[in-house]
């Protein structure tokens, strides 16, 4: 079953989307099958899951992992507040007509790429993790869904957000501390079939 995009943006009908395109999500590993879990769990028993304000059990973020233009690079970022290595990503506004339309608009105004337009994006990844308190909010969950995109441009500008923005060539993934679910990501987009 393909997510239908052509719904409104309304809460349900994004959360409907969304969950179609977690339960189609094949976990490989245990934390993803425990992620998958707790995100339909999330989505099924929240009125706001999508509401960044909604901090227990957390609300649904999406990300992008990006492919350079000629496919041997990946974008990433390193995010000044969790002080990590990351695809850019983050929480979902109300005028995002699904997750993925929220990773398309994150990595563009994380990063200043373009990627290339793709109605039914690959889930690549899927992972609920935690994040610090701050002066703002609590610590609290993220349940994020990574999608694979493909660069029009390779032309980067970093976000406040973000300290450096870089396209690190796939044959050089060492040289950056990469957390377990970039990685599984990474092993999905690029190194099997799911293109």
């Amino acid at each position: 079953m393909t997510p239908d995009t052509g719904r409104s943006s309304t809460t349900e009908g994004r959360r409907d989307h969304t969950i179609e395109w977690v339960q189609r999500f094949a976990p490989a590993r245990e934390r993803e099958v425990q992620s998958r879990r707790r995100t339909l769990e999330l989505l099924r028993g929240s009125k706001t899951p999508f509401d960044r304000r909604h901090y227990e059990p957390g609300h649904i973020t999406a990300s992008g992992l990006v492919l350079s233009p000629d496919g041997n690079r990946v974008l990433l970022v390193f995010h000044r507040r969790l002080q990590a290595w990351l695809q850019p990503g983050g929480h979902v506004d109300e005028s995002d007509h699904d997750v993925a339309a929220t990773a398309v608009r994150e990595v563009r105004e994380e990063t200043g790429v373009t990627v290339t337009p793709d109605h039914n994006p690959p889930l690549v990844a899927l992972d609920v993790h935690q994040i610090p308190a701050n002066r703002r909010e609590p610590e609290h969950l993220h349940h994020d869904l990574m999608f694979r995109f493909s660069a029009t441009s390779e032309t980067l500008e970093a976000a406040e957000e973000v300290r450096e923005v870089v396209w690190c060539p796939l044959h050089r993934l060492t040289d950056y501390p990469l957390d377990e679910p970039l990685l599984n990501g990474l092993e999905r987009a690029v190194f099997t079939d799911s293109k």
